[in-house]
Protein backbone atom coordinates (compact mmCIF):
# COMPACT_ATOMS: atom_id res chain seq x y z
CA UNK A 1 0.00 0.00 0.00
CA UNK A 2 1.36 3.47 -0.94
CA UNK A 3 2.58 5.74 2.20
CA UNK A 4 0.22 7.57 3.61
CA UNK A 5 0.12 11.28 4.96
CA UNK A 6 -3.24 11.22 6.92
CA UNK A 7 -2.82 10.80 10.27
CA UNK A 8 -4.88 7.04 11.75
CA UNK A 9 -6.59 7.23 14.89
CA UNK A 10 -3.25 6.39 17.59
CA UNK A 11 -5.10 3.66 18.84
CA UNK A 12 -4.80 2.51 22.39
CA UNK A 13 -2.44 -0.73 23.87
CA UNK A 14 -4.84 -2.98 22.32
CA UNK A 15 -4.40 -1.37 18.77
CA UNK A 16 -0.76 -1.47 18.46
CA UNK A 17 -0.78 -1.75 14.65
CA UNK A 18 -2.96 1.80 14.84
CA UNK A 19 -0.47 3.39 17.18
CA UNK A 20 2.92 2.02 14.76
CA UNK A 21 1.05 3.34 11.60
CA UNK A 22 0.28 6.95 13.38
CA UNK A 23 3.79 7.32 14.44
CA UNK A 24 5.63 6.55 11.24
CA UNK A 25 2.41 8.78 9.32
CA UNK A 26 3.74 11.38 12.09
CA UNK A 27 6.89 10.93 11.36
CA UNK A 28 7.32 11.26 7.26
CA UNK A 29 6.26 14.78 8.07
CA UNK A 30 8.63 16.00 10.32
CA UNK A 31 11.73 13.69 8.92
CA UNK A 32 10.62 15.62 5.49
CA UNK A 33 10.23 18.73 6.96
CA UNK A 34 13.89 18.56 9.40
CA UNK A 35 15.55 16.11 8.13
CA UNK A 36 16.81 13.33 10.90
CA UNK A 37 19.16 15.90 12.18
CA UNK A 38 16.72 18.22 13.20
CA UNK A 39 13.24 15.96 13.65
CA UNK A 40 12.04 16.18 17.42
CA UNK A 41 10.77 13.05 18.87
CA UNK A 42 8.22 14.81 20.94
CA UNK A 43 6.95 16.90 18.21
CA UNK A 44 6.48 13.38 16.00
CA UNK A 45 5.22 11.98 19.38
CA UNK A 46 2.22 15.16 19.61
CA UNK A 47 1.46 14.72 16.07
CA UNK A 48 0.74 11.15 16.52
CA UNK A 49 -1.06 11.32 19.99
CA UNK A 50 0.84 9.23 22.20
CA UNK A 51 3.69 9.66 24.41
CA UNK A 52 7.60 9.62 23.79
CA UNK A 53 7.52 6.87 26.11
CA UNK A 54 5.56 4.96 23.81
CA UNK A 55 7.57 6.20 20.87
CA UNK A 56 10.79 4.83 21.67
CA UNK A 57 8.59 1.63 23.06
CA UNK A 58 7.40 1.02 19.30
CA UNK A 59 10.99 2.41 17.99
CA UNK A 60 13.55 2.23 19.85
CA UNK A 61 15.18 5.57 19.26
CA UNK A 62 15.32 8.47 16.67
CA UNK A 63 17.50 6.58 14.16
CA UNK A 64 15.57 3.29 14.01
CA UNK A 65 12.41 5.25 13.86
CA UNK A 66 13.87 7.01 10.52
CA UNK A 67 14.72 3.46 9.19
CA UNK A 68 11.17 2.43 9.49
CA UNK A 69 10.31 5.75 7.81
CA UNK A 70 12.25 4.68 4.87
CA UNK A 71 11.40 1.08 4.43
CA UNK A 72 7.69 2.53 4.60
CA UNK A 73 8.51 4.59 1.69
CA UNK A 74 10.40 2.44 -0.40
CA UNK A 75 8.80 -1.02 0.58
CA UNK A 76 5.42 0.74 -0.66
CA UNK A 77 6.75 2.57 -4.13
CA UNK A 78 8.22 -0.50 -4.48
CA UNK A 79 5.21 -3.18 -4.42
CA UNK A 80 3.04 -0.68 -6.38
CA UNK A 81 5.56 -0.69 -9.25
CA UNK A 82 6.74 -4.31 -9.67
CA UNK A 83 2.95 -5.09 -9.54
CA UNK A 84 3.00 -3.09 -13.23
CA UNK A 85 5.82 -4.84 -14.20
CA UNK A 86 4.79 -7.86 -13.28
CA UNK A 87 1.72 -7.91 -15.03
CA UNK A 88 0.91 -10.11 -18.11
CA UNK A 89 0.90 -7.01 -20.71
CA UNK A 90 3.32 -6.69 -23.29
CA UNK A 91 6.69 -4.49 -22.68
CA UNK A 92 4.86 -0.80 -23.80
CA UNK A 93 2.21 -1.06 -21.05
CA UNK A 94 4.65 -2.34 -18.65
CA UNK A 95 6.93 0.82 -19.33
CA UNK A 96 3.98 2.77 -19.08
CA UNK A 97 2.05 1.11 -16.24
CA UNK A 98 5.28 1.57 -14.07
CA UNK A 99 5.96 4.96 -14.63
CA UNK A 100 2.08 5.90 -13.76
CA UNK A 101 2.63 3.74 -10.51
CA UNK A 102 5.66 5.55 -9.70
CA UNK A 103 3.72 8.73 -10.43
CA UNK A 104 0.39 7.87 -8.43
CA UNK A 105 2.50 6.83 -5.59
CA UNK A 106 4.66 9.99 -5.31
CA UNK A 107 1.08 12.03 -5.62
CA UNK A 108 -0.65 10.51 -2.88
CA UNK A 109 2.53 11.47 -0.38
CA UNK A 110 4.11 14.52 -2.18
CA UNK A 111 6.66 14.96 0.37
CA UNK A 112 7.94 11.63 0.31
CA UNK A 113 11.07 12.91 -2.51
CA UNK A 114 11.70 15.13 0.41
CA UNK A 115 12.47 12.65 2.66
CA UNK A 116 14.34 10.69 -0.34
CA UNK A 117 16.08 13.52 -1.05
CA UNK A 118 17.54 14.11 2.37
CA UNK A 119 18.51 10.61 2.86
CA UNK A 120 20.79 10.95 -0.72
CA UNK A 121 22.26 14.30 0.89
CA UNK A 122 23.19 12.69 4.23
CA UNK A 123 24.50 9.20 2.53
CA UNK A 124 26.63 11.79 0.15
CA UNK A 125 27.86 13.77 3.12
CA UNK A 126 28.51 11.72 5.96
CA UNK A 127 27.37 7.94 5.14
CA UNK A 128 24.11 6.33 6.13
CA UNK A 129 23.24 3.00 7.91
CA UNK A 130 20.10 2.66 5.50
CA UNK A 131 21.22 3.21 2.08
CA UNK A 132 22.54 0.06 1.33
CA UNK A 133 19.67 -1.65 2.73
CA UNK A 134 17.09 0.28 0.94
CA UNK A 135 19.12 -0.27 -2.44
CA UNK A 136 19.38 -4.15 -2.07
CA UNK A 137 16.07 -4.74 -1.13
CA UNK A 138 13.70 -2.57 -2.10
CA UNK A 139 15.65 -0.85 -5.58
CA UNK A 140 17.48 -3.83 -7.03
CA UNK A 141 14.46 -5.74 -7.75
CA UNK A 142 12.80 -2.86 -9.03
CA UNK A 143 16.10 -2.08 -11.59
CA UNK A 144 16.53 -5.31 -12.81
CA UNK A 145 12.61 -6.02 -13.78
CA UNK A 146 13.14 -2.35 -16.05
CA UNK A 147 16.21 -3.93 -17.33
CA UNK A 148 14.74 -6.97 -18.10
CA UNK A 149 11.55 -5.17 -20.03
CA UNK A 150 13.40 -2.77 -21.87
CA UNK A 151 15.74 -5.65 -23.27
CA UNK A 152 12.05 -7.56 -24.01
CA UNK A 153 10.56 -4.49 -25.63
CA UNK A 154 14.01 -3.57 -27.58
CA UNK A 155 14.12 -6.88 -29.05
CA UNK A 156 10.71 -7.03 -30.10
CA UNK A 157 10.94 -4.01 -32.53
CA UNK A 158 8.80 -1.61 -30.14
CA UNK A 159 11.33 0.51 -28.18
CA UNK A 160 14.26 2.28 -29.43
CA UNK A 161 17.31 1.57 -28.32
CA UNK A 162 17.93 3.35 -24.82
CA UNK A 163 21.07 2.21 -22.44
CA UNK A 164 18.77 1.25 -19.63
CA UNK A 165 20.26 3.30 -16.74
CA UNK A 166 20.15 6.53 -18.40
CA UNK A 167 16.38 5.78 -18.78
CA UNK A 168 15.33 4.74 -15.96
CA UNK A 169 17.03 7.94 -14.08
CA UNK A 170 15.84 10.19 -16.30
CA UNK A 171 11.74 8.90 -16.16
CA UNK A 172 12.47 8.59 -12.27
CA UNK A 173 13.67 12.29 -12.08
CA UNK A 174 10.91 14.04 -14.22
CA UNK A 175 8.64 12.08 -11.80
CA UNK A 176 10.03 13.15 -8.59
CA UNK A 177 11.49 16.40 -9.36
CA UNK A 178 8.27 17.88 -9.93
CA UNK A 179 7.20 17.23 -6.23
CA UNK A 180 10.02 17.97 -4.62
CA UNK A 181 9.76 21.44 -6.69
CA UNK A 182 6.03 22.46 -5.48
CA UNK A 183 7.22 26.00 -3.78
CA UNK A 184 8.81 27.01 -6.65
CA UNK A 185 6.51 25.83 -9.81
CA UNK A 186 3.75 27.45 -7.44
CA UNK A 187 5.70 30.86 -7.23
CA UNK A 188 6.46 30.48 -11.81
CA UNK A 189 2.71 29.32 -12.46
CA UNK A 190 0.94 31.32 -9.98
CA UNK A 191 -1.58 28.34 -9.22
CA UNK A 192 -1.78 24.94 -7.09
CA UNK A 193 0.87 22.68 -8.51
CA UNK A 194 -0.61 19.57 -5.76
CA UNK A 195 -4.18 20.72 -7.41
CA UNK A 196 -6.05 17.51 -9.28
CA UNK A 197 -6.34 19.10 -12.25
CA UNK A 198 -2.50 20.02 -12.53
CA UNK A 199 -1.53 16.73 -11.03
CA UNK A 200 -3.86 15.11 -13.95
CA UNK A 201 -2.08 17.14 -16.50
CA UNK A 202 1.54 16.44 -15.30
CA UNK A 203 1.08 12.58 -15.05
CA UNK A 204 -0.47 12.93 -18.65
CA UNK A 205 3.01 15.14 -19.68
CA UNK A 206 5.48 12.14 -18.01
CA UNK A 207 3.27 9.15 -20.12
CA UNK A 208 3.79 11.46 -22.98
CA UNK A 209 7.43 11.75 -22.83
CA UNK A 210 8.01 8.00 -21.64
CA UNK A 211 5.96 7.23 -24.43
CA UNK A 212 8.15 9.65 -26.94
CA UNK A 213 11.38 8.83 -26.03
CA UNK A 214 11.30 5.24 -25.78
CA UNK A 215 8.53 3.88 -28.36
CA UNK A 216 9.30 3.44 -31.95
CA UNK A 217 5.86 3.90 -32.90
CA UNK A 218 3.76 5.17 -30.51
CA UNK A 219 0.64 4.50 -30.19
CA UNK A 220 -2.38 7.29 -30.21
CA UNK A 221 -3.20 8.19 -26.90
CA UNK A 222 -1.19 4.80 -25.63
CA UNK A 223 -1.24 6.14 -22.18
CA UNK A 224 -5.08 5.41 -21.67
CA UNK A 225 -6.77 6.61 -18.31
CA UNK A 226 -4.60 9.83 -17.95
CA UNK A 227 -5.84 13.69 -19.02
CA UNK A 228 -4.14 15.90 -21.52
CA UNK A 229 -3.28 19.20 -20.50
CA UNK A 230 -5.12 22.31 -20.92
CA UNK A 231 -2.91 23.32 -23.97
CA UNK A 232 -3.14 19.80 -25.81
CA UNK A 233 -7.17 20.49 -25.34
CA UNK A 234 -6.63 23.99 -26.78
CA UNK A 235 -4.79 22.33 -30.33
CA UNK A 236 -7.49 19.64 -30.38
Amino acid sequence: MPVTTTKPKAGSRGKPEETREAILVAALQEFAQEGVAGARTDAIARAAGVNKALLYYYFGDKETLYGAVLDTVFSGLSQAVLAALESKTDPREKILAWAGAHFDYVAHSPVAPRLVQRELMRAGRSGSPHMRRLADRYLRPVFRKLVETLHAGTEAGEFRKVDPVHFILSTVAMIVFYFGSTSMIEIMMHSDPLAPERIAERRFAVLDMVAASLFVKPAHQAHSGTTPSAAERRRK
